[in-house]
């Protein structure tokens, strides 16, 4: 397979040969995917194919002479044809009607759209493969998206409108939104207002205290709300690369919250934010003081001889691991296991593989050995990446065009409350799990042993989100072939987070089906779709396996492990 550092040549080209190796040394400030040389070798490749690239562009002035056609038409009156190009049913950029009633409005979006076709099928021309393809892509779309016309204010309707009904004002305040994004958040549109929340308040509240406090966790006790809970204690397992509170956002919204309200005896993780001085914390110390110790922990507290997990993303990759290293030492201490939009096979790496070959995580190595760390807003902004139309250019035109303060919202505000990343964890993680995805073909190794996922013999619930960009949904279902024990899989709507944070409501649904055959899509295709959130399937799960109806603590802690301080606690705050 062609990768980045051995492109598709043509020796019979020698010109050709020479243009693509002068366009490989290309190297660009701020870019350490590689993503913009990848795109320059990928358009000296569609030369390659001349009668291609003479067909796309007569496409191209076709489309345009149509485009022509259809707006003339609009301005005198008439708007019978649609155009040569449709506007892709979900891209939002183009709902305002000036696009279809507004002859110079269509005739811009037209052109825009067409260019955009162009792109994709000098692309098609080009023929690479593997890496340096998904990269040329991912450039691509970028820059399109930056150059969308709504980006600017002349070719934003709205924001023109806007402009004018205030009197100017919208502009004004449009332009100190961008000096103060440029002055206090790197030059990118600020996502989220985050004034009105609050952790340990109206985020993080739930009532609890911490109980136990090691230099890279604290393990936080719930105060029961039910007068009998369940036997087997329930410990939730977040992401270190996030904030442990994505799953106790707002009251009504926590996903903790509901678990105490059937009747569980929850604990939580939550991650110290590193420093420079954690540089050389390493993946086997996320996994034995991570997970492994906060088990331990709460069994000491609870004398329940097993735990049930709830694990989201990067932390349920940590928990399979230690899933896998207690089977080989025949350690029951975990009763089942919940996994959320979780990777343990990076087969299908979703968008992220554009991040994660061998030269960008050099790169990143290089950048992380200087602080210590990969800082939190590098990991946030490649995330916003990812969907630029929803996570960035929305908000330049909603906060610098139309002088708009950005929303106020729970899940922005939690997502911009972002980590950093211990500069030799990370490099282990993205080694041995992106580059060479080492458990999942068992070759993983804990102290020398190799771990063996097979051997992995207890419940399991997999939860996969249908709209998710980092963990795709046919890679999250990959969890239920590969360890062993009983799975159910269920598939959710939204996408990464909004599948998580998903307590009742009206438009809730997800997927269910009792077979697991070995392809995802057959087992989408005889899937039942239930009108409910899966929180609902979840708890009956759960509650199955949380063994007997006892008494409610009376306490939190215990004399070992006394109560610390209220819960969210300090790490969350770092």
């Amino acid at each position: 397979m062609p990768t980045s550092s051995s492109p598709e040549r043509s020796s019979s080209i020698p010109l050709l040969d020479e243009l693509v190796g002068v366009s490989e040394k290309f190297t660009f400030k701020g870019d350490p995917a590689s993503l913009m040389r990848d795109l320059l070798v990928t358009g000296a490749m569609t030369l390659r194919s001349p009668t291609g690239v003479i067909a796309a562009n007569a496409r191209l002035l076709l489309g345009t002479a149509a485009a022509l056609k259809a707006a003339a038409e609009r301005a005198v009156g008439s708007s019978s044809s649609g155009g040569p190009i449709a506007v892709p049913p979900r891209d939002k950029r183009f709902s305002d009607p000036a696009f279809q009633e507004n002859p110079a409005y269509f005739l811009l979006a037209q052109q825009y759209l067409l260019f955009g076709q162009l792109i994709d099928e000098l692309l098609d021309i080009a023929n690479v493969k593997g890496s340096r393809e998904a990269k040329a892509r991912f450039a691509a779309d970028f820059i399109l998206n930056a150059l969308a016309p709504t980006n600017a204010l002349l070719g934003n309707p709205a924001a023109i409108r806007k402009a004018f009904d205030t009197g100017g004002k919208s502009v004004a305040r449009g332009l100190r939104n961008v000096v103060h994004d440029v002055r206090h958040n790197g030059g990118w549109p600020s996502q989220v207002d985050s004034s009105g929340f609050e952790v340990g308040v109206n985020v993080a509240s739930t009532e609890g205290s911490v109980v136990y406090r090691s230099d890279l966790i604290e393990v936080m006790q719930y105060s029961p709300q039910t007068p009998q809970t369940y036997a087997v204690p329930l410990l939730f397992c977040p992401p270190w690369i996030n904030k442990y509170y994505i799953m106790d956002l707002a009251p009504g919204r926590s996903l903790i919250e509901w678990a105490i309200q059937h009747g569980h005896t929850c604990f939580a993780i939550s991650y110290r934010n590193p420093d420079k001085s954690m540089s050389d914390i390493g993946f086997r110390d996320y996994l034995f003081q991570g997970p492994l110790d906060a088990v331990r922990v709460v069994r000491d507290i609870t004398g329940a001889p097993s735990v049930n997990t709830l694990s989201v993303c990067l932390g349920g990759t940590l928990t399979a691991m230690g899933l896998a290293h207690n089977a080989a030492r025949g350690d029951e201490s975990i009763n089942s296991a919940t996994f959320l939009n979780t990777h343990t096979d990076f087969t299908q790496q979703g968008q992220l593989e554009v991040f994660t070959d061998e030269a960008a995580i050099a790169q990143l190595e290089k950048q992380m050995r200087s602080k210590g760390f990969l800082d939190s807003s590098n990991m946030a902004r490649t995330f916003s990446t990812l969907r630029a139309n929803d996570l960035i250019f929305q908000y330049v035109a909603n906060n610098w065009l139309m002088g708009n303060k950005p929303p106020s919202f729970d899940l922005l505000a939690w997502n911009d409350d972002s980590t950093r990343m211990p500069a030799r964890m990370h490099s282990e993680y993205l080694r041995s799990c992106y580059l060479h995805n080492e458990f999942a073909r068992g070759v993983f190794e804990i102290d020398g042993d190799r771990l063996d996922p097979g051997l992995v013999d207890i419940d399991t619930y997999v939860l996969a989100a249908v709209d998710d960009h980092i963990v795709p949904w046919t890679s999250g279902y990959k969890t239920t072939q590969l360890l062993g024990g009983k799975s159910r899989f269920v598939l959710s709507s939204s996408g990464h987070i909004a599948g998580i944070v998903n307590p009742p409501h009206p438009k809730a649904k997800h997927w269910v089906n009792d077979v697991l055959p070995a392809d995802p899509l057959q087992w989408k295709a005889d899937a039942l779709s239930v009108d409910s959130t899966w929180w609902e399937d979840w708890i009956t799960w759960i509650g199955a396996r949380g063994g007997e109806l006892v008494a409610a603590p009376q306490q939190l802690g215990n004399k070992n492990y006394p109560p610390i301080e209220r819960a969210p606690g300090s790490y969350v705050r770092g």
